[in-house]
């Protein structure tokens, strides 16, 4: 497996370790022809809106993108135009996973504990403006946006009661 490949299912393990102890659960499109690299869902909601989902473009990178103010993250362009739509059933967020540059950094374990190491930020680009750029985009993801257990029960919570992230 090459390095992109083991990002990749690196960010899927993280994806799915938040999502599992929020107990949600988790469903990956056949086809990611919209962006949409996976769906979570709630089986009942709180809210008026029953059985709430979020869809998510998940990405993952080991290269130095923290700032001062924000994860700043190059999106492919065609990703941004599918994120920023606005009249979607079913909202979407962009997840950026942060990993160590060297892959044996990756996880640490012992007896007593799993631990992933770095963090996934999480954005909403609902409503965001067009973008004359022709092959990608940066976009800012505030750096209290830590895609976590809370994070995640907040967001469905807020789409159940008909908030859109």
């Amino acid at each position: 497996m090459d390095i992109n490949q083991q990002k990749e299912q690196f960010s899927n393990s993280y994806l799915q370790a938040v999502t599992t102890v929020a107990g949600y659960s988790l469903y990956k499109p056949s086809v990611d022809d919209d962006s949409i690299d996976w769906g979570i869902a709630a089986k009942a909601g709180a809210g008026r809106i029953r059985a709430p989902r979020l869809e998510l473009q998940l990405k993952s990178t080991s290269r130095d993108i923290i700032g001062e103010k924000g994860i700043r993250y190059p999106l492919k362009l065609k990703n941004y135009e599918d994120l920023i739509w606005t009249d979607l059933a079913i909202p979407r967020i962009l997840l950026v996973i942060l990993i160590p540059e060297n892959n044996s950094d990756w996880l640490k374990q012992s007896e007593e504990e799993l631990c992933l190491r770095h963090c996934g930020y999480w954005v909403s680009l609902r409503g965001m403006p067009s973008t004359t750029n022709t092959v990608n985009i940066t976009v800012t993801i505030p750096r209290n946006n830590q895609f976590t257990v809370a994070a995640l029960e907040s967001i469905m919570l807020g789409i159940s009661q008909g908030v859109q992230p």
